[in-house]
């Protein structure tokens, strides 16, 4: 089964990460792709590069970043294979370990 696991880091938007943070996460990125359960990641620009789009009532509405609600930001995100819900949670903990406070969100992908 897929996962798509979307990070809300708990930094201070657009706050860089460091470089033994960096060192950290690309090496625990290049072990979960070797071990084969990381099909894809990647950070996301701060919101003030981004914009939201909603449609409601037959309108569609368009706001431009930043966005004010900074708990609620993407951080970035990444799409694993786990054999279940508790192993995407386990695999997840992990990433945790690594990144830092936040939260991420896991979502199971319809299957092929």
């Amino acid at each position: 089964m897929r996962y798509l696991c979307i990070y809300k880091p708990s930094k201070t938007e657009g706050t860089p990460p460091t470089e033994q943070e960096m060192a950290d996460m690309g090496k625990f990125i290049e072990q979960a792709r070797a071990e084969g359960w990381l099909l894809a990641t990647e950070g996301c620009l701060p919101s003030v590069t981004g914009a939201r789009v909603r449609r409601a009532g037959g309108t569609i509405t368009v706001t431009d970043g930043p966005f004010a609600e900074t708990r609620e930001l993407i951080g970035g995100f990444a799409l694993i294979q786990a054999n279940s819900k508790e192993e995407a949670i386990e695999l997840t903990r992990r990433f945790l370990q690594v990144a830092g406070d936040g939260e991420t969100e896991i979502r199971q992908v319809h299957g092929r």
